[in-house]
């Protein structure tokens, strides 16, 4: 049973928050006039408005709004009179576009429609119930170091295609330009003459200076420098994207350092966290995975009734459509992208950490599905296994599940039978 079911709340809020204003429509309990007001966006006068709306009605209270955290949310759960229940803004759209078919908003609707959904569906709302402050914290870091990656990927692609417009040889010499070593080379060298007149010994101790000491490798960029032709001399080609450069391998190693930052702190936050060590412990979880994962289970063993519900959520479990003598199966279109990448970026790492995992996912590719197609086949299935060593607070075993696998005649047990290389046959 959900709180709005079984508290006695004294009125009812549905807000639609902006940066600027919050439109606010309010309904006291039995009773169907429902009031309209706007506040601007500043802590005193939300501060102003909670504290009116607490002498007049007291609490419980009610407040239906389209997030679940952010600076609004923020402020009102200071107030414990106030019970906030999220509501998805995809829901709330349909909602609203199956009054309005045109598609006409309106903010002060929005805010009543929120309003409506929470009164008329109680049974489809839970109320907001925050987790700890560090596990608030992990979540908010594991996401802003993935809009950090976001931001290297953008100027690497920009420095890319700079690069190839006077300098396409840069490229050619290092396997990855995401790194500090190919700045310090881009900012010291950053032209192909500059490149050939630099000395042998002082290219040798760069590299030497980066952990490079390959010698066939550093020989092999040694003779492509000497050897290597100008793209062009049309100092209205070299100058721009030369300048272009520069500033983009600034940008870059800025956010190469912050990544970093933001690597050690995840790491730090992780390790304090109770169940660190149960998804620490997983196959091809790593340093970077394992965060993640501990972040998308959270702390809070009553959030899902089943596994079920997380394979849903979190958009690995299909969805199928039926109508008529039709039947469609695609993947979920609404669904936390990050929180499905997450887990799929995992399974595949367990292809070649786990036997039967890796089992599985060829005996899916064997039936004709695609790369993604199987790993989140093999998602799904680790869902289900995951699920239960969060819900009993046990480390997986892959010894008892592939003996659990044997008990139950599972047909991967055969495909592992017949690989030498697998634990049922050391």
């Amino acid at each position: 049973m959900t709180p709005l079911l079984s508290q006695q709340f004294r009125a009812f809020v549905g807000i639609d928050w902006a940066d600027a204003k919050h439109d606010i429509c309010l309904q006291p309990a039995g009773d169907d006039t429902r009031e309209f007001a706007c506040i601007p966006h500043q802590v005193a006068r939300i501060d102003e408005w909670v504290a009116a709306l607490h002498k007049r009605f007291g609490g419980p209270i009610a407040v239906a709004l389209e997030l679940s955290r952010g600076p609004i949310v923020s402020v009102l759960q200071r107030h414990s009179f106030l019970t906030l229940f999220p509501i998805n803004p995809s829901m709330l759209a349909k909602y609203r576009e199956a009054f309005k078919p045109s598609r006409a908003k309106d903010d002060p609707t929005d805010a009543e429609l929120a309003l409506d959904l929470l009164l008329r569906h109680p049974d489809r709302f839970s109320a907001l119930n925050p987790q700890s402050a560090d596990m608030r914290s992990l979540l908010s870091l594991i996401e802003q170091r993935r809009e950090l990656v976001g931001d290297k990927i953008r100027f690497t692609n920009r420095l890319t295609h700079a690069l190839k417009q006077y300098y396409p040889q840069a490229l050619e010499w290092f396997e990855d330009i995401d790194t500090i070593q190919f700045c310090d080379f881009l900012t010291r060298w950053p032209t192909l003459p500059a490149a050939k007149r630099a000395r042998r010994t002082t290219l040798e101790d760069f590299f030497h200076a980066h952990n490079c000491r390959r010698a066939q490798l550093i020989e092999r960029r040694l003779a492509s420098i000497r050897g290597a032709m100008p793209m062009t001399d049309d100092p209205g080609v070299v100058a721009p994207n030369r300048l272009l450069a520069l500033m983009l391998v600034a940008q870059l190693r800025t956010v190469l350092a912050a990544i970093d930052v933001f690597d050690k702190e995840i790491a730090r936050i992780a390790r304090t966290l109770p169940d660190f060590d149960l998804f620490d412990s997983l196959p091809g979880a790593g340093p970077h995975l394992t965060p993640r994962l501990l972040a998308a289970f959270g702390e809070q063993r009553d959030r899902y009734n089943g596994a079920e519900e997380l394979q849903k959520y979190s958009g690995i479990a299909p969805v199928t459509e039926r109508s008529g003598k039709k039947r469609w199966v695609h993947w979920r279109w609404q669904c936390p992208t990050f929180l499905r990448q997450t887990f799929v970026e995992w399974a595949g790492q367990t292809i070649n950490k786990s036997s039967w995992a890796g089992a599985y996912y060829r005996q899916q590719r064997a039936k004709g599905s695609s790369y993604q197609a199987a790993v989140r086949a093999l998602a799904f299935k680790w869902i289900r296994i995951l699920y239960r060593c969060w819900q009993t607070g046990t480390r997986y075993d892959e010894d008892l599940y592939l003996n659990a696998l044997k008990r139950r005649g599972s047909p991967l047990i055969g495909h592992l039978e017949a690989r030498p290389d697998t634990k049922l046959n050391r």
